[in-house]
């Protein structure tokens, strides 16, 4: 383990420390998939409570961590808001994507781990972001590229999010890791083992290491700079043994 994540990984034990001695909820910043990874797979006799994650939306990427203490008598929110961020004026807005987001928030000197996940819609986008710093964004953010934008705050109670998919169905030996990213990503198996090996793919934020895994029916696959799907499981079986499958690749 190297020094930064040995750093997250104690950073997240204290939180758990100070849920129980406090008996309150913590919460960590915003955590990506490898720093998803570091905390699933800390022993859990590590941690002095349990833990969940959630990321502001269902299938969300990036996710705050929130540690429970055992006698928990209140309902905790996560303290994170949903701004929306659109042009002033729509005639005259560019095609902006995700960096374009991402790239003009950083530069209010904002710290990745702040910012939750940016779903970049056809004029306008959603950002996820650490709820101490919404004002910050919404009175400094007014221009990506050369569009001028305003940011407003959407209740995050009633906020709803379905994500766009394209469903994928086909036949495959078997349900194995490399098997599905196949199917999802049209590459050859090799290439996607290169993958598996290379530390870029998780199933529901736990690292891969093996291409051997058998998905389960609901489970989130991510490729970092490729994409994601969720496995729906086996719709029926051939004669021959071969499973015919349905997954959702993300858009």
């Amino acid at each position: 383990m190297q020094k930064e994540e040995f750093m997250l990984q104690k950073r997240l034990i204290e939180l758990s420390k100070t849920a129980y001695r406090r008996g309150i909820v913590t919460y960590s910043d915003f955590l990506n998939l490898n720093e998803l990874n570091i905390l699933h797979t800390t022993p859990k006799n590590e941690f002095d409570t349990k833990y969940e994650t959630f990321g502001g939306y269902n299938d969300s990427e990036r996710q705050m961590a929130a540690f429970l203490p055992d006698a928990l008598y209140y309902t905790h929110f996560y303290p994170i808001q949903i701004l929306k961020i659109e042009p002033l004026q729509k005639k005259f807005t560019e095609s902006l994507t995700h960096r374009d987001y991402l790239g003009a928030i950083l530069n209010l000197g904002i710290e990745r781990s702040k910012l939750g996940d940016i779903l970049v819609m056809e004029d306008f986008a959603y950002l996820f972001v650490q709820e101490s710093l919404a004002d910050y964004i919404c009175n400094g953010l007014t221009r990506i590229r050369h569009t001028s934008v305003k940011v407003t705050k959407e209740d995050s109670q009633s906020f709803t999010y379905v994500p766009k998919y394209k469903e994928i169905t086909g036949t495959v030996a078997s349900v194995r890791l490399d098997s599905l990213l196949s199917l999802a990503f049209g590459s050859s198996r090799s290439k996607l083992v290169n993958l598996i090996e290379g530390g870029k793919v998780f199933a529901n934020g736990k690292l891969m290491t093996t291409n051997s895994y058998q998905v389960k029916e609901g489970d989130i696959i991510s490729v970092r700079g490729i994409g994601r799907f969720r496995y729906n499981g086996i719709q029926s079986q051939s004669r021959k043994g071969r499973y015919f499958i349905s997954l959702y690749k993300y858009i």
